[in-house]
Formats: structure tokens, sequence, C-alpha cells
């Protein structure tokens, strides 16, 4: 999108075309790299839309919502491709009954077809039940990692379901390496299983505030402890729940809410500012940010100790 490459430290990703405004995150990229879909949603998901754009003849096109996410009733966000791309898995709180009013959010798929998708169907039980699931995160073999809302206070965890022979076996709730801290969300997993990265808060002491730390898996299939990203993605003043690795493995995507820098503040204030601000990233709402994917093998030595 005509942007530089970021190195080691985070950049905004695609300001004012992707970054706009609006709270933006949940970035998934098809695996040939030609197609880019992420959430967009107003302030208290008031409204919540996926959107996609397309690589056409060398050209990103505009930001478009995808057609399965036009009813104003829902919400849709949390898009997730299967491995060979030929699935988007997403979250909303649609019914799947044919009645009308909005339920706990579930865990819905769609399947490629022609230049498209087809028609979204509920993934059912024993991923979703009536807590509320989200953000689906899948593995090369269709393994699907996801945030449940337990029934029981206001606490998520993260769990795993294996897809055998097609089908999507019981889910097991994952270690206290993954489920860290006093709440956690959102779990991204690498394709290859080999490590999670978990949005959690009350890890550390310090700030009661979401960061990002990452746990690597054994061969045995155990977790080692959680690191802790590095400081210029788990800001003092920034907070997120939303990571992503490029297909490509090259590029970290991830959601934070950042103040606007120093130096684009005005010297005095007016309407026109802040009609202007409103529109602009950096304004209190969630933007997406990438970095150099660089930094998660930086971290491997460490987990090995």
């Amino acid at each position: 999108m005509g942007q530089k490459l970021p190195g080691l430290s985070p950049e905004l990703f695609a300001p004012n075309i992707i970054s706009n405004g609006l709270a933006n995150r949940d970035v998934a990229i098809s695996p040939d790299g030609n197609e880019m879909y992420f959430t967009m949603h107003t302030n208290r998901f008031e409204y919540a839309i996926i959107v996609q754009s397309k690589l056409v003849n060398g050209i990103w096109t505009k930001p478009e919502i995808v057609p399965f996410a036009t009813d104003s009733r829902y919400k849709y966000l949390e898009p997730a491709f299967s491995y060979d791309g030929q699935k988007l898995f997403f979250v909303s709180d649609q019914p799947k009954d044919g009645s009308d009013k909005p339920v706990a959010e579930d865990i819905w798929v769609v399947d490629r077809k022609n230049n498209g998708w087809g028609e979204p169907y509920n993934i059912g039980t024993p991923v979703n039940y009536e807590g509320g699931d989200f953000f689906p995160s899948l593995t090369k073999d269709g393994t699907l990692y996801f945030t449940r809302n337990e029934l029981e206070g206001r606490i998520s965890n993260i769990y795993r379901s294996r897809l055998v022979d097609g089908k999507y076996s019981s889910p097991e709730k994952l270690p206290k390496q993954i489920n860290c801290g006093t709440n956690r969300f959102n779990a991204y997993v690498s394709p290859d299983e080999s490590f999670v990265v978990v949005p959690a808060v009350g890890v550390d002491e310090g700030p009661r505030r979401v960061q990002y730390y990452i746990v690597f898996r054994n061969e045995d299939d155990t977790w080692q402890e959680p690191l802790a990203l590095n400081s210029e993605i788990n800001t003092p003043k920034g907070t997120g729940w939303s990571f992503y690795i490029s297909p490509d493995k090259k590029y970290i995507f991830y959601m934070a809410s950042k103040p606007l820098a120093k130096a684009n503040h005005p010297e005095s204030l007016s309407v026109d500012f802040l009609h202007q601000f409103s529109e602009m990233p950096q304004n209190g709402n969630s933007d997406i940010y990438w970095v150099d994917a660089k930094i998660i093998e930086d971290l491997r030595p460490q987990a090995k100790k």
C-alpha cells in the first residue's frame, strides 16, 4: 500500500487507508498475499464489520465491507483464514435458528466460491456454546484455537479443538502457561503450532492492562512460560488484544490504542481540528501496527533457558 516496510520498531499500518480514525483490528491475509481482511467498528461496538482489500493489477483496492457482513442488526469481526485459504472463519452474534435477535457470539465460516465467498454457516457444537466464542486461529492441520467467555464470572479462557475426520473434537482448555494472568483474550497460534501469542492482563506486576505474551510449545505438547513481547509493543500508554503474523512469516500485525504523538498536536484547538481528529489514527480508537517478525525469533533463545 505504498509504505516503507517496517523494521524492529513498530509502525502505524497504512495510515488513513486502513488505520483511519475508526477502531481497526483483526488482520487476516490470504496465503497468496493478494487479499487482506480486517475488522472495523464504531465506539462500543454499535456496529462492527469485516472489510476487505484486494491486490488487482498491482494496486490494492479501496477497503470495502464483505458481502456477508452487511446486516446492521449484527456484529461481524475477527476474520481468520484456514491454512489453504479456502475457508474464512469469523465471529458474529447473528442467530443460527432463523430468529432476528442477536445472541452470544459464535464462530462462523464461509467457503471459497469462485472469486468470492459462499453463504456463512455456524460451525456449531462442540466448539460454539452459549457463553460466547471468539477469535478463531488455525494451524496447518486445521486445529482451531479460540477464546471462550465462561458462563461463571467475566473470565475468558483459551481453548483448542482438533480437526478429526473433518469434525472438531471436544475443546480442551489449555494449561496455565497460555491461560496466564487474571484474564486473557484472543490467542494467535502459529500455523506450525510452535507458539501462541496471548493478550493477557495480570501476568506481571504493574499497570493492570492487557499486554502481549508469547508462549512456546515443546515437542511433547507441553508449554513454556509466557514471555512478554518488547516494550515497543507493550507500551506504557497503549493496549491491545489482536495479534497476527503474515503468511510469509515476515511481518507482525497487531492492534494497539495509542495516543496521538506530541509532534502531531496543534498549537491551538479549533472546531475544525476536532472534526479532523475524529478521522485521524491515534485518536484513542484502536489502530493496526506492524513490525518485523524477527522479534519472535529473538525471543526463542530466552524460551530455551
